[in-house]
């Protein structure tokens, strides 16, 4: 697909070394140090690097909005890529579940998303990642994984546990069981004995997580841990290889991630709501503490954006340090050297706000449109 080749004039543009009133160059997909094509004036807009989504779920709305609703796989994926780009994403890893909860999150589900994102991905403006979400308790799945991974495509997994443990440990049914049956296609009865089932699994998970993680570190699939509760958490799976800490769920793992020299992602929707859903450490006080690598979409592709300019409006960071949690610091996270700035030889991965509402009005990719609307698309246009 062919890039534009344009001058954009008259914006504030945010660069590496901070905000600047200067004209931004794009030729050939990429940012560069010399005029190219016509003048476009900005004036009344901030031109930003594109957003670096490390892990966003939202897609799953588009991928089946009712129960069987979907068949059509692509569809939704072309549709979770609009969205994308008219929140200013350029790059995003969409966070699949293989999980015992079956349904939208099982691993037949999986693969049929898996295949609609390699079917269209080529086709799409926005750089779309897979990451499978993988749960630590399936260890009839283990064998199997790895070469799943290599048939989907799929160069990133992070573990989850979401069993209630606590529960099942005191003989007690997990909230939700019915509901969580039907989404499974099971009958409640059922959908207890496997809990009970992946339960049992505890003793022997360590040892075949050991594997796995050495499996997948020798086939170079970058790793990441969910939902770490402590520093014991943090110290096991860093030495199974995993560099990054999705979502701390307490100061003590925050520390303990970072003590390791791993990186640490937060979800754009805590800054937004001020704290998490859930109770869990607050992501304000852990960026106040610069114990934030980058911030995620999580479960809300607007939030990004959100949360790196209420950071700027609230005074805890300026704009060029808020918006590096959404743009270079994860794509180094994700070790993607070419984009996350606007620098000659960059990709020209940007987004344009209006500088008053900080709406989104327009967002390139590679030098390519992917979301254009309003006064902005008068200007490119006439």
């Amino acid at each position: 697909m062919t890039s534009v080749e344009v001058t954009l004039t008259g914006a504030e543009v945010l660069l590496p070394d901070g905000p600047a009133r200067c004209d931004l160059f794009l030729s050939g997909g990429q940012v560069v140090d010399a005029p190219a094509g016509r003048r476009v004036d900005l004036s009344g807009y901030l031109v930003l690097p594109g957003i670096v989504d490390l892990h966003g779920d939202g897609f799953e709305r588009h991928m089946a909005p009712r129960r069987g609703a979907m068949k059509e796989m692509t569809e939704g994926v072309v549709a979770a890529e609009a969205e994308l780009a008219a929140n200013g994403i350029t790059t995003a890893v969409l966070a699949q579940f293989w999980s015992w909860e079956g349904g939208l999150r099982g691993p037949d589900f999986a693969a049929g998303v898996f295949q609609a994102i390699r079917q269209v991905r080529d086709g799409l403006v926005t750089d779309l990642i897979p990451q499978l979400r993988f749960e630590t308790h399936l260890l009839a799945d283990y064998a199997t994984l790895p070469e799943r991974l290599v048939e989907w495509q799929v160069p990133y997994v992070v573990f989850n546990d979401h069993l209630p443990h606590e529960r099942l440990a005191e003989g007690r049914k997990p909230p939700r069981l019915a509901g969580q049956a039907l989404k499974a296609g099971r009958s409640p009865e059922a959908h207890l004995e496997l809990l009970k089932a992946l339960h049992a699994n505890g003793p022997q998970v360590p040892k075949a997580l050991d594997e796995l993680c050495a499996d997948l570190h020798r086939r170079g699939v970058r790793m990441g841990s969910h939902d770490d509760h402590s520093a014991a958490d943090c110290a096991t799976w860093q030495r199974r290889g995993l560099t990054i800490s999705e979502f701390p769920e307490t100061l003590e793992a925050a520390e303990a991630a970072r003590g390791g020299g791993g990186h640490i992602i937060l979800g754009s929707p805590n800054v937004v709501r001020g704290g998490s859903h859930k109770g869990n450490v607050s992501a304000l006080d852990l960026i106040a503490m610069g114990l934030c690598d980058a911030l995620a979409s999580d479960y809300h592709y607007p939030s990004p954006r959100r949360a790196a300019l209420m950071l700027v409006r609230t005074g805890l960071l300026d704009l060029g340090a808020a918006w590096a949690l959404v743009s270079s610091s994860p794509a180094r996270v994700l070790g993607l050297t070419d984009r996350g700035e606007l620098a000659p030889g960059k990709r020209a991965d940007l987004v344009i706000l209006d500088a008053q509402s900080h709406r989104v009005a327009a967002t390139f990719a590679a030098g390519r449109v992917s979301y254009m609307s309003g006064d902005v698309a008068t200007r490119f246009l006439t």
